[in-house]
């Protein structure tokens, strides 16, 4: 309390610590639970003997437990707070990493990733992306554009990872990787509060009442599960998430093997699967500044089309053009919709339904995480190559794009600068 008494007359506004906390989450978060799953990949498949499908699916069934509890997650976050869950989920996250470090089987494999799925929900963006929109409006592309930057600088522990693996084995590396969640996620954690009102302040630092910007302006009643699941104009942005998030989890989790299937070191694919995420920051930098300019469904609809463009070049990375479109394209475009997404659900909706709204869309992105990974496993298996799989991939994103543009403008006017 003492800290926010002192915002008041600190010229930064106390959200933006907020933010830089939430990035820093995010940033560790992301880099051992997401971006990095791909280094242990081979490492597994070589000492168990592992098919790619069953690898695979450990990170769908991760998927499968944060596709059910993100919704769930959504609910509890509106009704007790962001860093109660920030708290429980790092120390879960922790124990899970340890815990999958003395595997001997597939099925104890599996036991801790789910685990660590329930961890992961409560300190992913459904959390942290919430405690930003209770504290912004006006500057919400620029504050979640910052905070999700820390998805993408999570490249940066991608190299770290590999040589921590490779120097030590994948079962040290987990080790590591659990107490550094502890010694980062707690902390960090305390930095967070609530809603804005509760400390006397405004969202964006305003300081006049003004009714277009207070956090609960639209108010009325109390949002129930199904409402949320079937208004048309969410209905149609989580099926694009769901789209969405299959490209991109298969994406993620097989780079690093479709690289070496094609000739390439592990240690250059580390570095490619490290170059997606950082790549991804100056999307999240710039679409996110643009969804503040703009109307949010064009911007969202350019980032997918870039998303689509650099999936397609995937399939023909064996040629130095088609590697360098790819990483031109790709990352700006899954980093732009990344923020954008909740952008329009704080423009079109309550602030303090957001944490809701934004947990089921979570939950039809891990639908999507589900099916993505475990089809590129199966495609691989079977077929020996995955060009057919990013050719197809890119066309369900213009199915994406269709979506997003079939959305309803938006009826409140916003507030602006």
């Amino acid at each position: 309390m003492e800290v926010l008494n002192r915002n008041r007359q600190a010229k930064i506004f106390y959200g933006w610590w907020i933010v830089g906390a939430c990035f820093f989450i995010a940033f560790y978060v992301s880099s051992v639970i997401f971006f990095g799953f791909t280094v242990f990949f081979e490492p597994l498949v070589q000492e168990f003997g592992w098919s790619y499908t069953q690898v695979s699916f450990a990170s769908s069934l991760r998927g499968l437990e944060m596709g059910i509890l993100s919704p769930v997650v959504g609910f509890l976050v509106d009704r007790f707070g962001s860093r109660k869950l920030l708290l429980a989920g790092t120390i879960t996250v922790g124990i899970g990493f340890i815990l999958m470090s003395t595997t001997q089987s597939l099925f104890m494999f599996y036991a801790s990733m789910v685990l660590i799925a329930f961890g992961g929900g409560g300190c992913t963006s459904v959390v942290t992306m919430t405690a930003i929109a209770q504290w912004f409006r006006r500057n919400i592309g620029k504050a979640l554009g910052i905070m999700s930057a820390g998805f993408g600088a999570s490249g940066l522990m991608l190299p770290l990872m590999v040589w921590l693996v490779d120097a030590f084995g994948w079962r040290t590396a987990m080790v590591t990787l659990g107490l550094g969640m502890w010694l980062f996620g707690i902390p960090l954690a305390f930095v967070v509060r609530d809603s804005p009102d509760r400390y006397g302040l405004l969202p964006d630092g305003d300081v006049s009442a003004d009714s277009s910007v207070l956090p609960n302006a639209q108010g009325g009643p109390v949002l129930k599960l199904w409402d949320v699941l079937t208004e048309k104009n969410l209905l149609r942005l989580n099926l694009s998430e769901l789209l969405r998030f299959m490209v991109l989890a298969a994406v993620i989790i097989h780079i690093m093997p479709f690289l070496s299937s094609i000739g390439m070191p592990r240690s250059s694919a580390g570095f490619i699967a490290a170059a997606i995420p950082l790549i991804s920051i100056g999307g999240r930098f710039i679409f996110g500044w643009l969804g503040d300019m703009y109307d949010k469904r064009y911007v969202t609809s350019v980032a997918f089309c870039s998303m689509a463009f650099g999936t397609l070049a995937l399939a023909f990375i064996h040629m130095n053009l088609g590697l360098f479109l790819f990483l031109l394209f790709f990352p700006a475009g899954f980093g732009g919709v990344a923020v954008l997404r909740g952008t329009i659900i704080r423009e079109y909706y309550d602030a303090h339904t957001f944490g809701r709204r934004m947990g089921v869309q979570m939950g039809f992105g891990a639908v999507g995480g589900i099916i993505g990974p475990t089809l590129a496993g199966w495609v691989f298996d079977v077929f020996g190559t995955y060009q057919c799989l990013w050719i197809s991939f890119s066309g369900l994103l213009i199915i994406a794009i269709a979506l997003v543009l079939n959305m309803r403008p938006h009826a409140r006017p916003a507030s602006h600068d």
